[in-house]
This record gives C-alpha cells, sequence and structure tokens, in this order.
C-alpha cells in the first residue's frame, strides 16, 4: 500500500552566467507545511540540498539524488513581479516575466485534471517531446513514484545574487540540464505554478 503525498506550490528553474543551475520549491502547501527549499548543480556538477528542516532534508534526499545536504533556514517572497530567496551562503533575486511559452495551453486544462497522477502518466510522452528532459511522470528514489501537474508558467526575465563567494551574474538557460531526478526543469527559465503528487512505498 502506497502513502500519496502531495505538495503544492511553485517551482523555479534558471541557470545563471557562473554555471550554477538551481530549482527552487516554494510550497505553500505540503506534508510539512509551507516551506521552500533549493537544489543548486555547481558549475562542476555537484549537487546541493538546502532544506529548513532535518524532516524535510530527509523525504526530499530520499525522492531526489545529491551529494551533499544541508539544513538551515530558508526564506523565500513570492510577489507579482519577483522571487527572492536566502538561505546560508545564498541570496537570489528573479524579476518575474509574462507568460511562458506554453502558458496558455497549460490554461486549458482544468485544475483538478492537471494535478491527476493518470492524466500525468497520459501526457509524460508528450510533454518530453514539447519541452526536452522534463517529465510529467517517473519513478524517483527509494521506489517512489512522482507526478508533475504544472498549471500555469511565467517567464524569469532577470536574475541576481550570490552562491557562496560566487557572484551569479546574469540569468541563462538551464543548460545543461540539473540531475537531481528523472526531470530537468524547463531550459527557459521559468517560475511554474503546480502540484507536486509523490507515492511512497
Amino acid at each position: 500500500m502506497r502513502t500519496r503525498r502531495v505538495f503544492s506550490g511553485h517551482i523555479a528553474g534558471f541557470g545563471t552566467d557562473a554555471g550554477i543551475r538551481m530549482v527552487v520549491g516554494v510550497w505553500q502547501s505540503s506534508p510539512f507545511g509551507a516551506f521552500a527549499d533549493v537544489m543548486v548543480q555547481t558549475a562542476d556538477d555537484r549537487r546541493l540540498l538546502v532544506a529548513p528542516t532535518t524532516e524535510v532534508a530527509e523525504f526530499v534526499s530520499a525522492t531526489y539524488a545529491f551529494d551533499d545536504v544541508r539544513v538551515g533556514a530558508v526564506t523565500a517572497e513570492l510577489a507579482a513581479d519577483r522571487l527572492t530567496v536566502t538561505a546560508a551562503d545564498l541570496d537570489v533575486t528573479a524579476e518575474l516575466g509574462g507568460p511562458a511559452r506554453f502558458d496558455r495551453l497549460l490554461r486549458l486544462v482544468p485544475g483538478p485534471l492537471a494535478s491527476a497522477p493518470w492524466w500525468l502518466r497520459v501526457i509524460n510522452p508528450v510533454a518530453g517531446l514539447l519541452v526536452p528532459g522534463v517529465h510529467t511522470a517517473g519513478t524517483a528514489g527509494g521506489g517512489r513514484r512522482e507526478y508533475y501537474g504544472v498549471r500555469r508558467a511565467r517567464r524569469i526575465a532577470a536574475l541576481s545574487g550570490q552562491f557562496g563567494a560566487v557572484p551569479l551574474g546574469g540569468l541563462a538557460d538551464l543548460d545543461p540540464p540539473v540531475r537531481f531526478g528523472f526531470s530537468s526543469a524547463p531550459t527557459d527559465p521559468q517560475l511554474v505554478a503546480v502540484t507536486t503528487t509523490i507515492d511512497v512505498p
């Protein structure tokens, strides 16, 4: 019997001129309450998770693959025009733009259907063709099954900040793809509204 865990919120994925790629989760609703976490892949391809609590860190690191995990306060503020994320050795401000390429298509799908695991299994092959490297359904760590139901998508227009002592420079494509799990984020930097469903054995 699998236990279903549902996370609802936003994911931002982007690259930087420094070669550092990030995926930021801002979760308004989850089994752990509201929280934010950051997945970082450095220019030399080390994968780091920054999580706010040990409980979150253990769950996320059992679902995805990392070379290092850090636990500490993560603050994320999502406003109409920007996303600001702060943690130890991390400070990022992403300026938000207009709708991303497939936003209009995403809005055509009713909300309950957009996050239904059966639907996400059906559309997974199409999603991979439309957005290379992206999958809506797959197998995660520990035999977990995971589903990404994206409802809206906005462009990230600009970026500033630093990671440790390294200035991030400007915004860049998320290329090469990140390697935390079975799916990367889109190459074009964007913020998506998403429901993530994880079935745990």
